[in-house]
């Protein structure tokens, strides 16, 4: 239902459960060890998730399993999902979510667990319906999307439930990126080569620093970014980059 596998310096984490890639307990904890291998996966620098399906990312929650178990199983699943997709955030590598079909519920929470979004141009779907079903989204979208996209706007989609267009979506903030259908998926892997031939170790910790400190204070923020910045200076891409500069020469990152 997930596999993981990474190709020269880009690892894939692909959702395959047809026909709407909706997730159980079994997809989530699939789900989770992909995670899990992409972060020690040292051939994967940037990695992405993406679905086999032409039509869907994926539906969110397989909506007959909630209704048919009780709501301490329910809830079960739903704090295995937290702890999967909370994992994103800790590891120093970036993750892309290519989105090419619907999109919706605990889908496009797991795309906004994510650290980016890219979407193909389509007529497709993207939303959080389950206040139709009487619930919230408990993956973490009450959470990342008003982050992502503010309070307001996010209180909006979230409490009518309602679809709306890629175009939309990238207007708002939910995608940062809307590429043309036919070539979603090169664009999107050109960008991560890109990435993942730059200075890694410096990548990881803009991450962490940026994560990490829109959670705390300014204060507290600044002390992390010094923190990662004085590791860096120590690393082998600051001193190759700093070297590149000053002899007038393209560096060479990753190098031993």
């Amino acid at each position: 239902m997930v596999g993981y596998h990474s190709e020269e310096q880009i690892g894939f984490i692909t959702l395959d459960n047809p026909p709407a890639n909706s997730y159980d307990r079994e997809f989530m904890e699939q789900l989770g060890d992909a995670i899990v291998t992409a972060a020690d996966d040292e051939r994967g620098k940037v990695i992405i998730m993406r679905s086999s399906s032409p039509k869907f990312f994926s539906a969110g929650a397989d909506v007959k399993t909630f209704a048919e178990q009780d709501a301490a199983d329910s809830m079960a699943m739903i704090e295995l999902a937290h702890r999967a997709l909370g994992r994103i955030a800790s590891i120093p590598k970036i993750f892309i979510a290519l989105i090419q079909g619907h999109a919706l519920g605990g889908g496009l929470e797991m795309a906004l667990a994510c650290d980016l979004r890219f979407g193909a141009r389509g007529s497709y779907g993207l939303g959080t319906p389950e206040v139709t079903l009487g619930l919230l989204p408990g993956n973490g979208g009450t959470q990342r999307l008003p982050r992502l996209i503010g309070l307001s706007r996010a209180l909006d989609l979230m409490i009518t439930g309602r679809r709306i267009t890629p175009g939309q979506a990238h207007v708002l903030g939910i995608l940062d990126r809307l590429l043309p259908a036919s070539d979603a998926e090169a664009m999107t892997r050109g960008y991560a080569e890109v990435l993942a031939g730059g200075a890694a170790e410096a990548i990881g910790a803009i991450k962490q620093a940026a994560v990490g400190g829109v959670e705390v204070s300014l204060e507290d923020g600044l002390a992390r970014e010094r923190e990662l910045v004085a590791g860096l200076f120590r690393s082998r891409d600051a001193r190759e980059g700093l070297s590149a500069f000053i002899e007038k020469r393209e560096p060479v990152f990753g190098k031993t």
